[in-house]
């Protein structure tokens, strides 16, 4: 079997914030657990794993779609960490680090897409 996409830094990165966002919803109150806590860690892991799945597949044209999903689901999340914000159930200094990580990871997909991209 070929791990190889366990070498990407895209997929890596993924990996660091899955566990951040794991523990920042360990910060909401009970009332989120069914709404706002699962929605986020299926966005989370959504990344690395469509990072992995489109690494798998046989075609540029099918990874480039598999990153593009990927993508979706960091602003999916960067969305909900800005909701938590509003919402003031976490401090805005507390995201910081989750923040940081989605900057790179977003610069690292478009870096990703636009390499294979133009692969086709």
């Amino acid at each position: 079997m070929n791990y190889d996409y366990r070498q990407l830094t895209v997929w890596t990165k993924s990996m660091e914030l899955t566990r951040i966002i794991y523990e920042l919803t360990k910060l909401l109150p009970k009332e989120e657990s069914f709404a706002l806590v699962q929605q986020m860690r299926r966005a989370v892991v959504s990344i690395p794993s469509n990072i992995a799945e489109g690494h798998g597949r046989n075609s540029d044209k099918e990874f480039v779609n598999f990153l593009s999903i990927a993508r979706g689901s960091l602003l999916e999340i960067s969305t909900q960490l800005d909701i938590c914000v509003m919402i003031e159930h976490i401090p805005k200094d507390e995201i910081v680090e989750a923040q940081s990580l989605i900057e790179e990871v977003w610069k690292m997909l478009n870096s990703l897409i636009t390499y294979r991209k133009n692969k086709l």
